[in-house]
């Protein structure tokens, strides 16, 4: 779907197998997709623990234990996912700037000065091709003198 924000911002989420994906550049294939596990009680293996004996008590901890490890590690994937977007972010922002900056160059050009220097060339070649041809026919005219 879509999404809209503040603005003139909209962001286009595309979700594949149940992970979403963020069109992060200029081209069409450049998508970032992020994967966050399931996180949920029986995922992590928490969801039925038996705490009526030390025993089962101790397994409750081993399994508490690897789920705060599998929670951490999603956790720095995230932290991974947004700074990677983070960075994007900033790129496109950059992009932007400098394409905004080279319009405004481009807009605020003074187009009679332009046109009067593209005058100015294109006489200054014309001239040169003008002087080049009187060039070539100087060796004839001498040799036409000097014949007859």
């Amino acid at each position: 779907g879509t999404v809209t924000g503040s603005g003139d911002t909209n962001f286009r989420l595309r979700v594949v197998n149940n992970s979403p994906q963020f069109h992060v550049g200029a081209n069409a294939g450049q998508r970032m997709g992020i994967s966050i596990g399931n996180m949920s009680t029986m995922a992590l293996g928490v969801d039925k623990l038996d705490m009526n004996s030390v025993e089962n008590a101790q397994a409750a901890l081993g399994k508490i234990d690897d789920a705060i490890n599998k929670v951490s590690s999603e956790r720095s994937k995230i932290g991974s996912y947004e700074n990677r977007l983070r960075h994007t972010v900033n790129s496109i922002q950059n992009t932007y700037t400098n394409v905004a900056s080279a319009e405004a160059r481009i807009r605020d050009a003074d187009i009679a000065k332009e046109m009067i220097q593209f005058a100015s060339s294109q006489i200054m070649l014309q001239s040169g091709t003008a002087m080049l041809a009187q060039a070539n026919m100087l060796p004839k005219n001498v040799l036409s003198l000097l014949g007859g």
